[in-house]
Formats: C-alpha cells, structure tokens, sequence
C-alpha cells in the first residue's frame, strides 16, 4: 500500500470548506474504485511475479510467459489492450508511456531454419520512452532513454536516446527530444489526479516532441484512464 500512502502524503490541500475543497473531496469520492482496482491489479499482477514499481499502472491482462521475466520501474503506463510476450525478459523503465495496441516480442522463429526453430532474446525499454499506438518491438531491441516508437511502427534494432522511430521498417532521426524531460504519464490519469491535483508532472505534447516543421505521427501520448 505504499502508493496509497503516497498518495495521501503528497494530496492537493486546498483550504477546508472551500469550494475546490468541496470539488477535490468529491472527485477523491468518484474515484475511489477505479484507484482500488488500479491497486489490486498491481498486487496481482506482481503475485505472478511481475516487479511493478511505485504508482505504474499496467492496465492490460494480456502478458504471455512468466511474470518473473517482466520488470517495470515507477511512474510507468501500458495501455489496456497492449499486449507483453516475456518469454524472454523485459525491462521497462520508469515513466515509460506504452499506448493501446503495443506489441513487445522476445521471441520469433529462424526464417532461414528448415526446422522453423525458435529464438528467443531479452527487449529494454528504458526511462521516458515513448511507444505509440500499434507500435511492434520485435525481439532483441533497445528503446533508448527518451526514445520514441511513432504510431504503427515496426522496430527491429535499437533506437538510440532522444531519437525518433518511425515506420515499417523503423527508420531512425537522431536526438529529436529535448534531453531535459521531466513529465510523469500517470500522475495525470483520474484516480492519481482526484488526490494530487493537475500542473505537476504533466506530460508533454506530441508537439513537444517533434519538431513543428515535421508531421507528428505518434498519436497521443496522455494514457487512458
């Protein structure tokens, strides 16, 4: 329960018996089961064995292989229907925004084999990573601190930090995100939002992340409640 008390340590305390006192209470209120079944998930999800850090939500149920191979840092967000193949490990870090219908693969078949035989190899996500919708991380990849993975891209080698990848096959910009991120995807999703109040943590905007000049193809990055 150490996010709950999180949670009560760092509540938004406007003045009592005011009106945004009355507005906060009540939104607290509302929210009150979506945050316990944010919780409970969380401790079912880690009694599979999934290390789960502090305030990260993993909304979806569609994890395949042991729950031993997957870890998550805090402050990390993966949308309800992506779906994580641990046959081998994944490692994400923290503040990683993983949006709907993600697909993280550590294994595959030899396409040269006659015998078709399986591989299988280790996928890293690492702090401030950004995977957009429909996005596929194919066995044995990297996403770099700060990297992007752009709406229905497909990425079969690493992406290096701050850079942007986009396409099928992925192709690379280098060093497109600012290097000082500081944004929190989850702080903002309604059951976090009821207790600590909004402007702290926010993320960025997809025009943050890439360049006025050029198309933002990642779709948006704020989670779904």
């Amino acid at each position: 329960m150490n996010e709950l008390k999180f949670l009560w340590t760092s509540r938004e305390r406007p003045p009592f018996g005011s009106k945004r006192w009355l507005v906060v209470w009540a939104k607290r209120a509302l929210q009150l089961r979506p945050l316990m079944s944010l919780v409970l998930h969380r401790r079912k999800l880690r009694s599979r064995g999934m290390a789960i850090g502090m305030l990260s939500v993993v909304d979806t149920d569609d994890v395949k292989g042991p729950g031993s191979n997957i870890s998550i840092g805090d402050r990390s967000f993966i949308a309800h229907n992506a779906e994580l193949v641990a046959l081998e490990k994944i490692t994400i870090g923290s503040r990683v925004a993983i949006n709907d219908r993600v697909t993280v693969l550590t294994a595959s078949h030899h396409v040269g084999d006659p015998t078709w035989r399986q591989f299988s190899k280790p996928v890293r996500i690492e702090d401030y990573a950004w995977i957009a919708v429909g996005a596929t991380i194919l066995p044995g990849v990297t996403i770099g601190y700060g990297a992007v993975v752009g709406a229905g891209a497909v990425v079969a080698k690493d992406v290096p930090p701050f850079a942007v990848a986009t396409g099928n096959p992925a192709t690379v910009r280098l060093d497109v995100r600012p290097h000082d991120l500081d944004y929190d995807p989850v702080i903002l999703l309604a059951p976090y939002e009821a207790w600590v109040g909004r402007g702290r943590g926010a993320p960025v905007t997809s025009a943050d992340a890439i360049p006025s000049s050029e198309p933002a193809p990642m779709g948006n990055q704020k989670p779904t409640p």
